[in-house]
């Protein structure tokens, strides 16, 4: 309890934690669901695996980092030895859905929608920040969906999300491991060496270059690692730092759509599994790089509007 009864520590942070409190629960949930679903082949497996994520998620602050490294190899077994799958489906069935879909009609984009917005509010009206209005908007789209159907209940969104964890599989963690990555590169010393490839090609002072290479360096970047918040840490000592803020550029706004930049890229590679691979599973298509192809477009042309915005505002 020291840690949430510190002054020192701010209330956005004892919030977050919380949060990441209740998500390790709901994985510990989809663990203990898996252990007692005989249908499915790998039930112990894939309960060892949602459970020590779960404990890392829930725990991870207070466990020394020896345990928590140990617990994060030790889960990755059962998900290498492929025995991390999900049991039969307890979807609703296909004539509900599509009654609700007819009752519903555009109104199911409200619950999606107030997330966004919560995070929005609070990042720009409180000092609590935007993942903590996330996770508001998250619990204000189940009060929303609770409100739309008497059938959904709080039990509902627990099997919910453990249905969705388990079509996902040992792919959901990607995204933490590649974010991981990025500082350890960064502690890795990757950026002083990309900082000293770029100082022979970028010429001194021209910010507008330095900007161009931090964009592309950010799409480059996160199609290797497929997380732009991996890549965003490495770019931004690399070249962010150097080329473009120490020119005069402002740090919040080029930082901020470099970012976006780095979204563009997660449009255009596989290693974005939980975007571009994990659709293609769930809609059964045919061309396993078809959500790609789809997106290559949106992604070129919002990477050139996004060059241009930052050399303009910049």
């Amino acid at each position: 309890m020291d840690f949430f009864t510190n002054p020192e520590i701010l209330l956005g942070e004892k919030l977050l934690e919380i949060l990441y409190i209740i998500m390790g629960l709901v994985l510990v949930y989809t663990g203990l669901r898996n252990i007692n679903d005989k249908s499915n082949p790998h039930r112990y497996g894939s309960a060892f695996f949602w459970t020590v994520l779960g404990i890392v998620i829930a725990g991870g602050r207070w466990l020394p980092p020896m345990a928590n490294g140990l617990l994060i190899f030790a889960m990755t077994i059962p998900a290498i030895a492929k025995k991390v799958s999900k049991g039969e489906s307890r979807l609703p069935a296909k004539e509900y859905m599509e009654k609700m879909s007819d009752k519903l009609g555009l109104k199911i984009f409200i619950p999606a929608l107030s997330i966004g917005v919560f995070a929005i509010l609070f990042a720009l009206f409180t000092d609590l920040g935007a993942l903590v209005g996330v996770g508001v908007g998250v619990f204000v789209a189940m009060l929303i969906l609770m409100f739309f159907s008497r059938d959904n209940h709080p039990t509902t969104f627990l099997d919910d999300a453990a249905e969705m964890l388990g079509t996902v599989g040992p792919l959901s963690m990607l995204p933490m491991l590649l974010a991981s990555l990025g500082a350890v590169f960064t502690s890795a010393g990757v950026g002083t060496v990309i900082s000293n490839a770029v100082g022979t090609i970028v010429p001194e002072g021209n910010v507008n270059i330095g900007i161009i290479i931090y964009a592309l360096g950010m799409v480059l970047f996160t199609v290797i690692m497929g997380n732009a918040f991996a890549a965003i840490t490495v770019m931004t000592v690399g070249i962010g730092a150097p080329f473009v803020f120490s020119y005069g550029a402002n740090p919040a706004l080029v930082g901020m759509v470099a970012l976006t930049c780095g979204f563009c890229g997660t449009l255009l590679t596989p290693m974005a599994a939980n975007f571009n691979i994990v659709p293609v599973a769930m809609l059964e298509m045919k061309d396993k790089y078809g959500v790609i192809k789809n997106q290559l477009f949106v992604a070129i042309f919002m990477l050139v509007f996004q060059i241009a915005y930052m050399i303009l505002f910049k």
